[in-house]
């Protein structure tokens, strides 16, 4: 089994790609090794010393470290990647990824929020995965759109040019209504 690594915009952060699925639908974020009790993947990463975080995509597992260098943590991770695929275990238990959770928005905006969550997921979200995150669309009132930061993105220092030059030009672009762009944590 070969697995590729790439880097992420985050420093604290690496994309790994095993070549294989790993989710296929959804995205599933592990912040604490308590709640990487519903993946035998994340469990036996953050088994690794330094972990602090992991992220599990359609097709790649972004790691997120809590210190330390890259170099001694990598051959680790990779390692435990290796062991979980060759185990033939499932990388969640419960087989569902996470869903877009609770998201608000006043009706009469139904619309326009329709057309906010097209962009986001046609636009914004294949060109994040690339660097090993994920955005959510949460809600939508008064001209302010909040979006949900997740795995590379989270904590990542480009991560308010992303929202702010990126995503937030993008949709006042196509959606007049929108006014302003809010990230709100998980």
């Amino acid at each position: 089994m070969f697995i590729q690594t790439e880097t992420t915009p985050n420093p604290a952060s690496l994309k790994f790609l095993p070549g294989r699925m790993v989710l296929g639908d959804g995205t599933a974020e592990f912040r604490t090794a308590g709640e990487a009790a519903r993946s035998p993947l994340a469990e036996r990463l953050f088994g690794v010393d330094g972990v602090g975080g992991v992220f599990l995509g359609s097709d790649f597992i972004t790691v997120t470290k809590t210190g330390g260098e890259w170099q001694h943590l990598k051959p680790a991770v990779l390692g435990a990647i290796m062991e979980h695929f060759l185990s033939g275990m499932p990388a969640l238990r419960d087989a569902e990824a996470d869903g877009p959770g609770d998201e608000f928005f006043a009706e009469e905006d139904a619309e326009t929020v329709a057309t906010i969550k097209e962009l986001i997921d046609t636009r914004v979200r294949p060109a994040v995965a690339q660097d090993g995150g994920d955005i959510t669309f949460q809600g939508f009132r008064d001209g302010v759109v909040f979006l949900n930061m997740r795995g590379s993105c989270a904590g990542c220092p480009s991560s308010t040019a992303t929202l702010k030059h990126g995503i937030e030009n993008l949709l006042r672009h196509f959606v007049p209504e929108v006014q302003e762009i809010r990230e709100v944590p998980a």
